[in-house]
């Protein structure tokens, strides 16, 4: 396809063919006597020109309508010149005096040499768009392990509970509205063998295996209920009265207000008991 060139058909116009005013042959006709003298047809001077064949039939009759302008016509002329064996010069100077002259001159790259074949777009370089995209997971995921490991160890650091030394513990003010409640510490074995005379003080050591108990104070409020493992030791302690439950009592050795009961319990026996500030008498 010539650039430029879009023909309404394949016929020369008849009405635009200039006549020869001397005795020259006109370009039409000397292209066309040089092609047949070079024993070249019209489709072999096209496949090596890349001009169109009614292109080139259009010009061997004189006929310029169909290049497109004068500086497209120049260059067909010249490309199908060099194509049969003629110096296009004479010929573009005949074409000159017959047309006006020579053109002016264009800044675009001169496109009548021959049509030129469109090279494919490019395809989009998927190697490249890989290459990147991998580039760009790998960050992500060296970002998230860092920032993970960070979290982590502040995590860790915050669990372990560390406190400064130049902090101050924190004080909470009892409500005046409540009525404090009797403290219940775990007495020492020297603390129990000393018990005060106006509490009831019960140690419950697991000597023998572990055993499920449950301890309640005098208003029936449950101080412990659990299983006591085999070697651990429970110490209660209330202003009236101790309620126990021993769910093997064979396995418990009990002490009420700093004295052993010397109660033979059976393994895998269950007692209910009771002890107040004047025992070690079973209630």
């Amino acid at each position: 396809m010539s650039i430029g060139n879009s023909p309404e058909d394949d016929r020369p116009s008849e009405d635009r063919i200039q006549p020869a005013d001397d005795d020259r042959p006109s370009i039409g006709r000397a292209l066309q006597q040089a092609r047949v003298d070079a024993g070249l047809s019209v489709d072999e001077v096209s496949q090596s020109t890349r001009v169109r064949i009614p292109i080139v039939q259009a010009i061997e009759q004189d006929d310029f309508s169909r290049c497109g302008g004068d500086v497209y016509a120049r260059g067909h002329i010249r490309t199908l010149a060099r194509a049969v064996g003629l110096d296009a010069e004479p010929l573009l100077e005949q074409y000159g005096d017959e047309h006006g002259g020579r053109p002016a001159p264009t800044p675009a790259t001169p496109l009548f040499e021959t049509e030129r074949i469109r090279s494919e777009p490019r395809r989009p370089n998927w190697t490249a768009a890989m290459v990147a995209a991998i580039v760009a997971v790998v960050a992500f995921v060296g970002y998230t392990a860092f920032s993970g490991g960070d979290s982590d160890s502040s995590q860790q650091q915050a669990a372990e509970g560390s406190t400064p030394a130049t902090s101050k513990p924190t004080t909470t003010k009892p409500s005046p509205s409540k009525k404090p409640t009797d403290p219940k510490p775990d007495p020492t074995d020297s603390a129990i063998a000393a018990a005060p005379a106006d509490k009831v003080t019960v140690k419950v050591n697991a000597s023998d295996g572990r055993s499920w108990i449950s301890a309640k104070d005098h208003n029936g409020r449950i101080m412990f209920d659990g299983l006591l493992q085999d070697g651990q030791t429970k110490t209660f302690q209330d202003n009236q009265k101790i309620d126990l439950v021993l769910g093997d009592a064979g396995a418990i050795k009990l002490y009420v207000n700093g004295k052993q009961i010397e109660d033979e319990f059976q393994s895998g026996q269950v007692e209910r008991l009771s002890y107040t500030k004047g025992d070690p008498e079973v209630g």
